[in-house]
């Protein structure tokens, strides 16, 4: 009796989902989950799966972490909106800009807050043009860095944009690694975006010093180097942010996702002498009106200062390292790609990544492919995953390639 009632709310959702809910594809998951807890999902039959996504790399403590529940009910109780961004000095932003910005590099020492990754692009697109004077924007083939028209318009997949045109004029796309493609950056580059490592591209890691080189072209030629760690910032990469590991400090950093612990915020930093220039010509240069929310601001706050004060980034590679290990070896794979925990694991077809997406959520996990490349699945769980709970993922992996 309370199956199928359940079995009848569960389609009445689905249909209200399907008819009015905007979609994305003729193929959704449709997975109805009615609880999340560390790094499981619970569907609204009871049953458990391993979360491989993180939420694309938001989830990195885990769902619904105490300490980040605990800092958005007080907050929520305290006050919620209360102006537009910019004008009232608010606690949860002085307090989590000051932290943030005792963990970055001296030159990137003031946060602009915004609601989400592509509004992160957005923002930092135009303070490279008002703070160079210039108009040319550079971006990488592959490359993503969201779907809103400035953000796809350095976009690096020509699929994925080309029903949307016309889209910004002045953009050039170069190949990530390739070195003599920095050459095509000159005089009149505003600013290069990349990432550090090309998340939907299918974690295709820099070679050859790539990024340092990247960054002395555009020392050389006056342009801003504008690295994109919506994905890979706050842990993901081994490092708290992943430009760390590979010898530069960009000139602007765009942070989202797992930023808010699973509340919906971003933020593009830069030196307060750059990011001053949206003071005049014109006043209010960005604006926004929901930006660093009080209520996202301190689960962002609470999410960062429990991501240090624990130390949880220093057992990340250790527990990439793990899936490597328990996974190189099989024989329906054909190579691992990535850092920390964020892999890529080449399965050789969209099919066999098809059938093994279907296995893994029949077997209890959930995952997904990468946006521009589709025959590899992705290994993100959230950041707090144990030895044990690896161990127990990788069998039911394991299982799901038997096909």
């Amino acid at each position: 009796m309370l199956r199928s009632k359940v079995k009848e709310m569960h389609t009445s959702q689905r249909q209200i989902f399907l008819n009015h809910v905007g979609q994305t594809s003729d193929f959704p998951m449709l997975l109805e989950i009615e609880k999340a807890s560390g790094i499981y999902l619970t569907d609204i039959y009871g049953k458990k799966y391993v979360d491989l996504v993180s939420g694309v790399s938001v989830s990195n403590l885990g769902h619904s972490h105490p300490a980040v529940v605990e800092a958005v009910i007080q907050q929520a109780q305290n006050y919620m909106h209360l102006m537009v961004y910019g004008e009232y000095v608010q606690s949860p932003q002085t307090q989590f800009a000051k932290l943030l910005t005792s963990l970055l590099p001296d030159t990137l020492n003031s946060v602009y807050f915004v609601n989400s990754g592509s509004e992160a692009t957005e923002g930092a697109m135009k303070l490279a043009k008002r703070y160079t004077g210039r108009t040319q924007m550079i971006c990488m083939r592959n490359a993503y860095h969201g779907s809103t028209h400035g953000a796809l318009s350095v976009c690096g997949n020509e699929d994925f944009k080309n029903s949307f045109r016309p889209l910004l004029p002045d953009i050039q796309i170069i190949d990530f690694n390739n070195l003599a493609h920095l050459q095509n950056i000159t005089t009149k580059t505003a600013c290069v975006i990349a990432e550090c490592l090309q998340a939907e591209g299918g974690a295709i890691l820099p070679q050859n010093d790539y990024l340092i080189k990247l960054k002395q072209r555009c020392v050389e030629t006056g342009a801003l180097l504008i690295i994109d760690e919506i994905q890979t910032g706050f842990g993901r990469s081994g490092s708290l942010f992943a430009f760390e590991q590979f010898g530069f400090v960009p000139d602007i950093l765009l942070i989202a996702k797992a930023m808010g612990g699973g509340m919906p915020i971003g933020a593009f930093v830069a030196d307060k002498k750059i990011m001053d220039v949206f003071k005049t010509n014109p006043i209010l240069g960005h604006i926004t009106t929901f930006g660093g929310h009080p209520v996202s601001a301190a689960a962002a706050y609470a999410s960062l200062k429990y991501l240090v004060d624990n130390d949880v980034v220093k057992d990340v590679n250790r527990k990439g390292g793990l899936f490597r290990k328990n996974l190189e070896n099989h024989p329906k794979i054909l190579e691992i790609r990535g850092m920390g925990l964020f892999y890529a694991v080449e399965l050789g077809s969209f099919d066999r990544v098809q059938q093994f997406i279907k296995n893994l959520i029949q077997n209890g996990a959930v995952t997904d492919w990468f946006l521009f490349h589709d025959t590899a699945f992705r290994i993100a769980p959230p950041l707090i995953i144990t030895e044990d709970e690896i161990t127990q993922t990788c069998e039911i992996i394991t299982k799901s390639l038997d096909f």
